[in-house]
């Protein structure tokens, strides 16, 4: 597996642009949006996970959901993955046509249509004008969807199904999200040499079983080689302390360029 962020053959050099639609945790602290990332320039639009809110995220900041072509998954907890129903429900009423390619831990296509007929009974089965595909990411193993490539590391979070740090080469660039994760080192292999490394950072000391601290990422910064590092899925704690915290906090309509 290729660590370097040198572009390939068919990769679009263009400008890569980051957009926080979502940047809250589980449960609205300070009235964020559940996690829903977009990448866009590089090609296909993708989705970096898509939390309950995340159609109203993208209505509210302009993006059109049919323009994105690929969902990448870090794990199958519903404020990272529970927007698809409505995600795949409003493809279908709006006539969409291009394909939707959804990756994710072992068992996405079962959970996804799982809660797709809790919440809206038949809609998993209802025939649609695209194609619907899903792909399973394994540990360790990168897969390559078109010009997207993505390589899953495994982290420290229950989730009924394995949960991941995903390491995207999109474009010319390299992303990586933490997903949700207690400290591992595997988040230091994830984004050795990346433009920019996404992390949680739930509270800013108190520990608590598979989540971040701001001062355990701190502690180990020294080790996480990426140009650029950005917080997430921050707690009503960490927020509350913002003044003190010594890095970007990712919030929600903020728009990044990948450089």
């Amino acid at each position: 597996m290729s660590l370097g962020s040198n572009p390939t053959a068919g990769q679009i050099m263009s400008q890569v642009e980051l957009v926080f639609l979502g940047s809250g945790d589980a449960f609205g602290s300070g009235g964020r949006l559940q996690t829903c990332i977009l990448l866009r320039g590089g090609g296909t639009q993708v989705l970096l996970d898509c939390g309950a809110s995340s159609l109203i995220a993208m209505k509210r900041s302009g993006v059109q959901a049919g323009d994105i072509g690929t969902v990448l998954l870090t794990h199958l907890h519903g404020d990272h993955f529970g927007g698809l129903p409505f995600l795949i429900l409003d493809a279908q009423f709006s006539r969409r046509e291009q394909p939707l390619l959804v990756a994710g831990p072992p068992g996405v296509e079962a959970r996804i249509d799982a809660s797709m007929e809790n919440l809206f009974p038949n809609s998993s089965r209802t025939q649609r004008r695209f194609a619907l595909e899903f792909v399973e990411l394994f540990d360790g193993k990168r897969s390559e969807m078109g010009r997207v490539r993505v390589t899953p590391f495994a982290v420290e979070h229950f989730s009924g199904a394995p949960s991941y740090a995903l390491r995207v080469e999109y474009g010319d660039k390299i992303v990586v999200y933490s997903g949700d994760t207690e400290w591992t080192e595997n988040l230091i292999r994830a984004a050795a040499g990346s433009d920019l490394f996404i992390c949680e950072a739930y509270y800013f000391e108190k520990k608590i079983r598979y989540h971040l601290d701001y001062r355990m990422l701190r502690k180990n910064l020294g080790h996480i080689s990426s140009k650029r590092i950005i917080l997430t899925h921050m707690s009503d704690d960490i927020l509350k302390r913002a003044a003190e915290v010594g890095l970007e906090m990712a919030h929600d309509g903020m728009i990044v360029t990948v450089s």
